[in-house]
């Protein structure tokens, strides 16, 4: 009866479902553009093409399936695409700011926002690690994803799954990730509107 239900083709849990993952990133990409009005804002604010998909992955990763079409990604595919992804993203940020890197770096307007950037990510992360490990009592293991989901930051994650050798970084990030980024998107929106006016 299980098997009938969940299935038990092992070539069918690691093949790859590219319909539906198409389907989600033109979902994804529509709910990112769709405008979202705030009382008192001049202008609508948006998910864009972070928030959209992250919102409809989710959404997805919970009813599991559109219509026959399972929303699964086996494992080595999941992987593939984040560290394409990781790759694709640093190569983007590095040609663009390539250019204009050094001379602004080692300016004196580039050194201050190095020390502001200093403070601002590590202090904290500091106090949040100090507490979450005095307080909830969470292991290495699960700071290590707990901070890089609260951060935004992808690329700590498989950093800090290779020095694991676990999932569990995986599951603290998945855990926080969604609630921080969301905020970060439609807050930097808001502020840039609030500013204008």
């Amino acid at each position: 009866m299980a098997a009938k239900v969940l299935g038990d083709s092992l070539k069918e849990l690691n093949e790859t479902h590219f319909i539906p993952m198409f389907i989600g990133i033109a979902l994804g990409i529509a709910a990112g553009t769709m405008p979202i009005a705030f009382p008192g804002l001049p202008q609508p604010v948006r998910l864009g093409l972070a928030g959209g998909p992250l919102i409809v992955a989710l959404i997805l990763g919970r009813i599991s399936r559109i219509g026959k079409l399972p929303c699964y990604m086996p494992v080595n595919a999941n992987l593939a695409f984040r560290e394409f992804g990781i790759a694709l993203f640093f190569a983007a940020v590095g040609l663009e700011a390539g250019a204009a890197f050094f001379q602004t770096v080692f300016s004196e307007t580039g050194m201050q926002w190095l020390l502001a950037g200093v403070f601002v990510a590590t202090v904290p992360l500091l106090i949040i690690g100090t507490l979450a490990r005095s307080m909830l009592r969470m292991n290495f293991v699960e700071l290590s994803g707990l901070i890089a989901g609260s951060t935004t930051n992808p690329p700590a994650l498989p950093f800090a799954t290779s020095l694991s050798q676990a999932d569990t970084p995986t599951l603290t990030y998945a855990t926080v990730y969604p609630l921080t980024m969301l905020p970060r998107i439609l807050s930097a929106q808001v502020l840039a509107l609030t500013i204008v006016r």
